[in-house]
């Protein structure tokens, strides 16, 4: 069953269709690239995929929850088996990492502060940042901000991760290794949809590619 389906779906910013006839699949532990120009609709699709953009016309399951005329009090659900990584980070400039980590989970229905605290430890360690677990975030570089950030995507264990540019604002060698702990997600379990405009990562990590162009989406081969 795939994780990520959609049929002939309308994606639109309020009144403007951005994307018109959208269909694709993403299976499970799949990596896939979603690529296009700046104002392509790379970032509409992302956000009607976790519901910040209504789907008005067309089909969508996503995790096992269909999209068209979602409620709003099922939304919630749908996210917590999302993890979204951001180009700019979004971390709460106003408390630690583990801070951080801690809002995000108790937002999400966690109660135990042992379990709290072992489950931010455990993802910290995955993602190399163990030791920064009390710092706040202006102390960090944009490579360990982002490192921190994908550590919140894998939070509640995510069947698939939306991430939207995440290395728009690192350095190339900073790019490397974000990339490859994001690859190495899929084999551990999780699908990735990654948006990016940086076409010479497709090369260096090739996968597969869903491109917008002209209000399409085009589904192209693998590198």
């Amino acid at each position: 069953m795939p994780l990520v389906e959609l049929k002939h779906a309308d994606i639109y910013q309020q009144d403007k269709l951005i994307l018109s006839d959208v269909s694709f699949k993403i299976e499970p532990t799949e990596f896939v690239y979603l690529i296009g120009s700046t104002g392509s609709g790379k970032s509409s699709l992302l956000k009607v995929l976790y519901a910040d953009l209504p789907l008005n016309k067309g089909l969508a399951e996503v995790v096992d929850y269909q999209l068209f005329d979602i409620k709003k009090s099922i939304i919630p659900f749908l996210r917590r088996k999302i993890g979204i990584v951001f180009q700019d980070f979004q971390l709460l400039t106003d408390r630690t990492v583990f801070d951080n980590l801690d809002f995000v989970l108790k937002a999400t229905g966690w109660k135990n502060k042992k379990e709290i605290s072992k489950r931010i430890e455990e993802m910290l360690v995955k993602v190399g940042m163990q030791d920064h677990i009390n710092k706040m975030p202006y102390e960090l570089s944009g490579g360990e901000k982002q490192r921190i950030c994908i550590a919140r995507a894998l939070l509640n264990k995510p069947d698939l991760i939306l991430a939207d540019e995440p290395t728009g604002n690192l350095d190339p060698e900073t790019t490397d290794s974000i990339l490859n702990l994001i690859h190495d997600l899929c084999s551990s379990g999780c699908a990735v949809l990654m948006a990016t405009h940086e076409h010479n990562l497709l090369n260096r990590f090739p996968s597969k590619v869903l491109k917008c162009e002209g209000g399409k989406l085009i589904e192209a081969e693998a590198n």
